[in-house]
């Protein structure tokens, strides 16, 4: 199993990300997960390369790679390839970060707007991650992020078989109510407290995820547990519905109820690539992640 969970890869961060258990960890080995300190930007192209260093050691074990989850930005650049976009400039972004602290991110985003009003339309106030990460693309190669091309269409060193889990919607709501419900039973005021005492801030990326970012509110001194709670459950139901509208969009899905094994079962087993499948490149034995 590759998680492609930009959340679970951080140590610390258990119940608010809702990690599989330990005992199911134990039967089935989980990769990308617990990997970094939440201090740590993780972004779709570390994400991708680790999973293309992953796959042809699972291959090689004879197993078959499950890419699961989770965000949907990581998937999509996993199926289709990675934009055409320059790397990262360590310098660049050095001298962005020393500019966001001396000006304020406030600053950046008016020259965001300037330089690439598509981008800035698109990224959040409070996303500092893609902000300078928007910028540090335009002033190393002159272009807007926004004018580099996304791929759409599938790559062709793997063979995919993409499998969608649907629900009806008022039943998917309660859900994730429940969930957030069982997570504070569980004990995530302790863990976010465990967390800020490890020195850890709102700004830092892995307290930027929902479950931990809606704490905040309390540093207002305007929001009680029990709104942060129902905040939490309105951004994850909010969140759920962008993810379907997400999923949706991308072809050849098998699209199944949770509950219908049978079905899914049956797709993995007439898959080409499910049987014989090595290295996980089509050139060599053909990759069936």
């Amino acid at each position: 199993m590759i998680s492609a969970d930009s959340l679970q890869v951080y140590r610390n961060l258990d119940i608010g990300t809702a990690k599989p258990s330990p005992e199911l960890r134990a039967r089935i080995p989980h990769h990308l997960i617990d990997i970094l300190e939440p201090t740590i930007q993780f972004n779709a192209g570390a994400f991708v390369h680790r999973a293309e260093e992953l796959i042809p050691e699972i291959r090689r074990r004879g197993n078959t790679p499950l890419v699961c989850g989770g965000t949907a930005y990581y998937l999509r650049s996993f199926i289709t390839g990675l934009p055409d976009s320059p790397p990262g400039n360590p310098e660049i972004r050095r001298k962005l970060k020393t500019e966001a602290e001396q000006r304020g991110i406030e600053a950046l985003l008016e020259e965001l707007e300037r330089v690439d009003p598509a981008t800035r339309a698109r990224v959040q106030d409070r996303d500092v991650y893609r902000i300078l990460r928007a910028l540090e693309v335009y002033r190393s190669s002159g272009r807007p992020l926004s004018a580099f091309t996304n791929p759409t269409a599938p790559r062709q060193d793997y063979q995919f078989l993409l499998l969608g889990l649907m629900r009806e919607r008022g039943e998917l709501y309660s859900r994730i109510d429940r969930r957030v419900e069982r997570m504070f039973r569980e004990g995530l005021v302790g863990e976010v407290s465990f967390l800020l005492k490890m020195g850890l801030d709102f700004e830092d990326p892995g307290m930027r995820g929902i479950g931990y970012r809606e704490f905040f509110e309390l540093r207002k001194g305007c929001a009680t547990l029990a709104s942060v709670k129902r905040l939490i459950q309105r951004n994850s139901r909010r969140y759920a519905k962008r993810q379907i509208t997400f999923f949706k969009s991308l072809a050849d899905v098998h699209w199944l109820d949770p509950e219908d094994v049978d079905s899914a079962c049956a797709l993995i087993r007439s898959f080409p690539a499910g049987e014989g499948a090595g290295s996980g490149e089509r050139g060599g034995e053909g990759g069936a992640p």
